[in-house]
């Protein structure tokens, strides 16, 4: 049993672990060098976007915003790569987006809330009107104003053809500040801090509602065709939502079906913690793997692959040591009363439960937030393995009803990541036929499991009696 284990869980990760270590190795390397040899070269347009602390997701926009810098300079964008950055950002942040990625860093001031105190804000976007700053940045012609969460899936130059500004509406009737395209002018920006300072009406308190109120007849204009002669426009433009394609578009016919302009941009506006670059986040959503392909070919994952493996050795090790040694604690020992029977039954099942918990939170805290979604899942099954191996031998457990859980979640990711559904209707109901059947053996496993801890303590397979 114990060998099986051990080969199961190694079946399971250890092949991953040496195919993008290898593979990511290559790549940063590769990267690094062409980085090193390429000329520093100036242009009279820019793309933008910014980066401040005081999140709990500070490092992971860290990590997408160098990705997606990264994967501009692959696609050999004609500009600029610049990044707006709070004074509190890391020296070595800093110096690693200037010196490996080639961006040029352009530190500011935080620019002072005064929505903060609204009832509908945010916190998390506090900060977000340092976006405002990309209208100071007077030495370029046009900047591509944009957030960390945009996956670029062609070179988008045209865009600096645009005019004075241009945003696309992935909502009828409000523009998104995930990218937009504007000309850079310090009377607007002045202009756009002595709003600030009045008080404009800002419904949501942060760059999106600010920026779509200081534009409010963006609905009524044009949309924006790049002249063939490559010369600039003037004006403001709607632009064609292929260059801020939602993802949850894609969700419902698991295709894209943009017919205005070309399919350009991804950009993910939804829940914070299901961001592409979040392990957990594919194949709930299914273009995460996409970003993670783009973060494979660009930076790697060098970082964080020394903790994957010191966590899937440590994983190794308790499956190893747990099955060697089976410990229980049949040594203790007790004087059985009636009246103490009920409590220990109690107690006992409240480890058990929180136990069979904790093997399934642990690892998920544990296991690095931006790693590749196949090594993360990976990861996570061999340490929940790992964890419930403990709790199936201390508490002398039945393995196939506390694992039963764990083959649940295993199953609903394959559901999930089935490639050939049709469309995203009949993925959920896939996914939700499963839970349906599978929430019986769940329900009968977590019977199993308390009946299993009861008639074990009946027979004093845990505390033998003393006289």
């Amino acid at each position: 049993m114990a060998k099986g284990s051990i080969g199961i869980s190694k079946i399971i990760l250890l092949p991953l672990l040496l195919l993008v270590l290898e593979t990511t190795a290559f790549s940063e390397n590769h990267q690094l060098k062409q980085q090193q040899r390429r000329p520093r070269q100036y242009y009279r347009n820019a793309y933008a976007t910014m980066m401040y602390m005081g999140t709990p997701r500070d490092y992971e926009f860290y990590v997408a915003t160098r990705v997606m810098i990264r994967s501009l300079s692959r696609l050999h964008v004609a500009a600029d790569l610049v990044v707006i950055a709070s004074p509190d950002v890391p020296l070595r942040w800093v110096q690693t987006l200037e010196q490996e990625d080639g961006a040029k860093v352009v530190r500011v001031e935080n620019l002072n809330n005064p929505y903060s105190n609204q009832n509908n804000f945010d916190k998390r976007f506090k900060l977000t009107l340092n976006k405002l700053y990309a209208w100071s940045l007077v030495d370029y012609d046009r900047v591509v104003m944009l957030d960390a969460d945009n996956l670029f899936l062609r070179n988008a130059d045209e865009l600096f053809q645009c005019g004075q500004f241009c945003a696309a509406f992935i909502n009828p009737c409000i523009f998104h500040t995930g990218l937009f395209v504007l000309q850079p002018s310090m009377e607007v920006f002045k202009d756009m801090l002595h709003e600030l300072k009045i008080g404009r009406d800002n419904p949501d308190g942060a760059d999106q509602g600010f920026i779509g109120g200081y534009f409010p007849d963006l609905l009524d204009q044009p949309l924006f065709r790049a002249p063939p002669n490559g010369s600039k426009l003037n004006g403001t433009y709607r632009l064609p939502l292929g260059y801020q394609m939602d993802a949850s578009y894609y969700y419902l016919r698991l295709h894209w079906s943009v017919p205005c302009g070309p399919n350009s941009v991804i950009t993910f506006p939804g829940a914070p913690w299901l961001k592409p670059w979040y392990w957990w986040s594919w194949p709930v959503l299914p273009l995460g793997i996409s970003w993670h392909a783009q973060r494979q070919q660009t930076l790697g994952y060098g970082a964080e692959m020394p903790v994957v493996l010191i966590q899937s050795l440590i994983y190794l090790g308790i499956i190893a040591m747990t099955r060697m040694a089976r410990p229980n604690i049949s040594k203790l020992c007790y004087r059985r009363s009636d009246k103490s029977i009920t409590l220990i039954h109690t107690v006992l099942k409240m480890i058990a439960a929180w136990s069979i918990v904790a093997a399934y939170v642990v690892p998920f805290v544990l296991i690095p937030h931006t790693i590749h979604p196949l090594l993360g899942w990976g990861l996570y099954f061999l340490g929940t393995f790992a964890l419930c191996f403990i709790a199936i031998n201390a508490l002398l457990l039945p393995m196939l009803p506390v694992l039963s859980l764990w083959l649940g979640f295993l199953g609903v990711l394959f559901v999930m990541a089935f490639p050939w559904y049709p469309d995203g209707v009949i993925r959920a109901l896939s996914v939700f036929a499963y839970a349906f059947c599978a929430a019986p053996f769940a329900w009968l496993s977590v019977v199993k499991v308390m009946s299993s801890i009861q008639a074990a303590v009946e027979r004093e397979a845990y505390f033998p009696k003393i006289g």
